[in-house]
């Protein structure tokens, strides 16, 4: 019996990618019965099995680049992790993966939290399409496409490091709006004590969230988003997968890594990364090419997306899917009949009623 030969389908990720939108779905579904029960382990845990057994159908080479969990030895889809069929000839992606960006607000019954995931097809000329970051947090600047065409219209530009004052200015006139109307969002965090007080003494609009900034960091890519910026400090993991976001949408982001301390400082130096700590990454750079697909669903009620509904036997998900290449963007509503819907667990590779 012959192998079918590897067919080399241009533009593979138009095929797989409604799969990643179900992988997202059914985390999202099976996570929901943990929202407000204080327990965001074990809805991390009940995301990351679905999301597994989602791929586990997948016809793909899928390895897991930058995965989450490790921060705080929570449940989680590790770096190195091998998802999908692995079958000779599958294609193959490149994945970042968040099963529940927004745990603590999951526990809390609390808004902004998505589960979302990146994934990249090989392609000429890009060595790493999803960088893995070595720090642990990033300090970030994210923006949309109505800034982007001011400043390259008027010839200023947006800086990471610039002061906050300047900043606000560049944005309010890009986006026809007072200063005192611009609108920013960032994790509420003592860390950002400084920035809080700058940006109120410009008097813009603060949206502070409790968790989950990949959402947030997309927020002022989005056409009909209220948020103009998103600044402040955040994790590294989640800094790549809002770029991949971000470049499908047409936005930017500008990231520098942020070390906590002078420990981790030091490491970043041993271990090889001095030349970066003060380099200003891109969203080209953190999420590189044109074969990416970002998608996301939400779990509760966010920036981006809507959360899980659900009413006597229906539910419904609000996802969104994209593509690098084409900057199509695809918001999908879906009803879902839970006398019928099953989702496939890892755990026991069973279908479930949910």
């Amino acid at each position: 019996m012959h192998r079918l030969p590897k067919i080399n389908y241009y533009d593979i990720e138009r095929i797989i990618e409604f799969d990643f939108v179900r992988a997202t779905e059914a985390a999202a579904l099976n996570s929901l019965r943990w929202l407000g029960r204080g327990d965001k382990e074990a809805a991390d845990a009940a995301a990351c099995d679905a999301m597994r057994g989602m791929f586990d159908l997948m016809n793909i080479c899928g390895e897991v680049v930058i995965g989450e969990g490790i921060k705080d030895d929570a449940p989680g889809i590790f770096k190195g992790e091998q998802l999908g069929t692995w079958l000779p000839g599958a294609p193959q992606f490149d994945i970042a993966i968040d099963p529940i960006d927004g745990t603590t607000n999951i526990s809390k019954g609390a808004p902004n939290s998505i589960s979302c995931i990146a994934a990249a097809s090989p392609e000429e000329g890009v060595k790493v399409a999803l960088r893995d970051v070595p720090s642990f947090y990033m300090s970030k600047l994210a923006y949309g496409p109505r800034v982007i065409q001011y400043t390259q219209k008027r010839g200023d530009s947006l800086y990471l490091d610039a002061p906050i004052a300047e900043t606000l200015a560049i944005v309010a006139r890009a986006v026809d709006k007072r200063v005192q109307d611009v609108v920013v969002m960032m994790l509420d965090r003592p860390r950002h004590k400084e920035i809080v007080e700058q940006i109120r003494a410009c008097g813009a609009s603060l949206r502070m969230i409790g968790d989950g900034d990949i959402a947030a960091a997309m927020a002022p890519s989005l056409p009909e988003s209220d948020v103009d910026l998103y600044m402040g400090i955040g994790g590294s993991p989640e800094a790549v997968l809002a770029a991949a976001g971000i470049k499908c949408l047409g936005g930017e982001m500008q990231c520098k890594m942020w070390p906590r301390d002078e420990k981790e400082r030091k490491q970043l130096i041993v271990d090889g990364n001095e030349k970066d700590l003060e380099h200003i990454f891109t969203a080209d750079d953190l999420a590189q090419g044109e074969n990416i697909v970002f998608c996301a669903t939400g779990i509760s009620d966010s920036a981006l997306l809507r959360g899980v509904k659900s009413k006597g036997t229906t539910a419904i998900t609000h996802s969104i899917l994209m593509r690098a290449k084409s900057k199509t963007v695809r918001l999908i509503r879906a009803m879902h009949n839970l006398q019928n819907k099953t989702i496939r667990l890892r755990s026991d590779n069973r279908e479930h009623l949910i």
